[in-house]
Order: C-alpha cells, then sequence, then structure tokens
C-alpha cells in the first residue's frame, strides 16, 4: 500500500472505501462549488517568511482552547452522517481526538447519539446545535448535552435554510437516503464498508429518532427534517440558548464583520470564522479571506476561532498567523476516519501536528504564542 504522507492521501483512501452518496456528501460544496474550492486554494495565495540560523529547540504547539489545554490549536469539527463515513464513526473520531489532545465536536445530525458517545469516552466533548422550529426539542437536546456533562455547546448560525448542493441531489441523499438501484449499488461496491455497518445498530440519526415529537423511526424523519429549520432564527434567540445551557457557548459561521459584532455582543465565549465548509452560500468569501478583517473588528472582544479549507498543518499556522485563537478541521479527519476509522482519524491528527510543528520551526519560532504576521510575507496576503 502507499504510504501516508499527507492528508491526501487519506482522501483517495476514503474516496475507494466509502459509498460516493456518503463521501460526496463530505466532500462536495453547494451549487458550483466555487466557495468550496477557495476555502482550500487560498489558503496557497499566503506565504511564509523562512527565517534561518535560529535556535528550533524545545518547541511546543500546545495551546489552549476555551481555557482547556489542548496539544495544539485544533478541534475536530462537527459533521452530520459522521456514522456513515464508517460504523460508529462518532465514537471513533472522539476517541481519536481525546487521545490525542483535542476537542471532539458532535453533530445534531449525528448518527451515533450525545448519549452513545458520552458512554464510549472518558473525557468531555463539545456538542453543535441547530436551531429547530420545535422549541421543545431544541430545549430538551440541550438539557441532554449538559446531562452528558459535554462542557461546551457550539451554535451554529449559518443554517437557517438548506444550501444547494447538487451532489447530494444527484445522489438522492436525503434523510433517511433515498433507496435505488445505484444507491444500493454504490453500497454493494464497497464490501468492506458493509460489514462494519453490519456490526453496529447505530444507522440512524440517534440524537432525533426516538426524541423528536412525531420521530419515532426512520420512515417519519425526513418529513420532519425538511420543515424544521428555523429561517425565523435571530440574535435574541441567542440568549435563550445561553440561558438555558448555562455554558460556554460557542458561535459558528460568521463571516461578516458586523455578524462578528453583534456575536460578540451576545456574551458567547467564541466565535468561528466559517462558510459552512463552502455548503450554503456558493460565491461567498473563502473564510481564510475573511479572517483578518474580523480578527481587525472584534479580535479583542472574543475569543476568534477558524474553519474551513484545512488540508494541513501549514494552514493551521496560517490561520494563527492571521490571528485566529484556534481552529477546526472538518474533512481532514472524515478522510481518515472513511479511509480506516479510528486509527485513520488519529493518522490525520498526527499529520497536521507534525506539519504545524515542523512548519513553524522553518519559520524560526519555537512557540505558538509568537506566531504573527511577522511570520508571512506581507506582500501575498
Amino acid at each position: 500500500m502507499t504510504a501516508i504522507c499527507e492528508i491526501r492521501d487519506l482522501q483517495n483512501l476514503a474516496r475507494a472505501r466509502v459509498p460516493r452518496m456518503f463521501y460526496e456528501y463530505a466532500d462536495s460544496g453547494s451549487w458550483t462549488e466555487s466557495t468550496y474550492r477557495e476555502n482550500e486554494s487560498d489558503f496557497a495565495k499566503i506565504k511564509l517568511r523562512q527565517r534561518v540560523a535560529v535556535d528550533i529547540t524545545e518547541r511546543s504547539v500546545k495551546s489552549k482552547m476555551l481555557g482547556q489545554e489542548v496539544s495544539m490549536p485544533v478541534a475536530l469539527a462537527p459533521v452530520g452522517l459522521t456514522g456513515m463515513q464508517h460504523a460508529d464513526g462518532e465514537i471513533k473520531a472522539a476517541r481519536a481526538a481525546e487521545n490525542f489532545g483535542v476537542p471532539f465536536t458532535l453533530s445534531t445530525m449525528s448518527i451515533c447519539s450525545i448519549e452513545d458517545v458520552a458512554a464510549n469516552t472518558s473525557k468531555p466533548f463539545w456538542f453543535q446545535l441547530y436551531v429547530m422550529r420545535d422549541r421543545d426539542f431544541i430545549g430538551r437536546l440541550i438539557d441532554r448535552a449538559r446531562d452528558a456533562g459535554c462542557s461546551a455547546l457550539m451554535l451554529t448560525l449559518d443554517l437557517q435554510i438548506l444550501g444547494q448542493r447538487h451532489k447530494d441531489i444527484r445522489n438522492g441523499l436525503s434523510a433517511p437516503p433515498r433507496l435505488t438501484l445505484g444507491s444500493v449499488m454504490q453500497v454493494l461496491s464497497r464490501p468492506r464498508w458493509c460489514l462494519n455497518m453490519l456490526s453496529t445498530r447505530r444507522h440512524s440519526f440517534g440524537n432525533i429518532v426516538g426524541h423528536a415529537k412525531g420521530v419515532g423511526d426512520l420512515s417519519s424523519l425526513s418529513s420532519w427534517t425538511a420543515e424544521q429549520f428555523d429561517p425565523k432564527l435571530s440574535w435574541d434567540d441567542i440568549e435563550w440558548i445561553r440561558q438555558r445551557w448555562g455554558g460556554k457557548l460557542i458561535l459558528k459561521g460568521i463571516l461578516d464583520p458586523e455578524d462578528a459584532k453583534m456575536a460578540a455582543k451576545t456574551g458567547a465565549d467564541a466565535i468561528i470564522v466559517s462558510n459552512h465548509g463552502g455548503r450554503q452560500l456558493d460565491g461567498a468569501r473563502s473564510s481564510i479571506s475573511a479572517l483578518p478583517e474580523i480578527i481587525e473588528t472584534v479580535g479583542n472582544d472574543i475569543e476568534v476561532h477558524f474553519d474551513g479549507g484545512i488540508r494541513s498543518g501549514q494552514d493551521v499556522l496560517k490561520a494563527i498567523c492571521l490571528g485566529a485563537k484556534s481552529t477546526y478541521i472538518g474533512r481532514a479527519y472524515i478522510y481518515g476516519l472513511g479511509a480506516n476509522g479510528e486509527a485513520g482519524v488519529r493518522e490525520a491528527l498526527n499529520i497536521i501536528h507534525t506539519e504545524l510543528d515542523t512548519t513553524m520551526a522553518l519559520c524560526g519560532e519555537r512557540l505558538l504564542s509568537n506566531l504573527g504576521r511577522h511570520n508571512l510575507v506581507e506582500s501575498a496576503l
């Protein structure tokens, strides 16, 4: 087998091992996918300053996220349907993150439930919340996350309606997935994936089925999901959620400085500069191009995190140099999960950690806290 050297190697393996509908669910954007592509390609426009003859012994990329000690400034972002990339995917990813010393964030639209993940890990994880029309369900979901010991709640703001995702439409991916000859053939062409899936009972949306009113099984899930994302979501709703939760709160989906100002006034602990991985508004700015202006606007008022397009440790370093306190990876760990389960997620984290450390050293720095715009070529920004 070809040696695994970079995240793209894991991506190639995942593409070969995961049924196309689920692989493309994670590895796609909305409409023309221009923002999805630019999230990644805009990193290449940022050039690093190489420094020499500097003492680079005793390096460390350790950091803090929301006051929590982390082995590097990277968390696993919430990804829906993670348990369809690999059997018990959320549990496996959470374990890998826990062992590596970085946070894991469970999606509302996960296959494994909050309780499943809590029962199979030993340290608190984070929970991501979508706001639905059914406020009673949302309240109980928040309570379940608190009862499971989740140490932070991440509220996603940029999915009041679903972006048009052409690959999902063409693949017949719905909730639940629509069974067609094509989709059945996709699954049967991945026997390793099938065998893994036969080993688990977790094939549904564990946080929703059996918990939301009128959703007792997969057959009733589709209509519920289609009508539940709340287009009326406003800044006023955040106060209700913050009071109900009572713990650390992160607001995800900030791409505009004016929204960043509003978010900083809510009492939240952090914001995430993110465009939902290019899966919502196609034609929006890449996350990395939006980051500097948001840092300039609210960087002293609230902890600013970054999400979107990270495929290497160099990308992590560039985001930190531009002012982000921490970063998130979604597709990068999903590729590892699809390629080789829990071991694949560990491998993805190892790759990013090694690349971050090596790049920092070649930039002439020993500590993450020393990184800044002085490590970048300003004319290339």
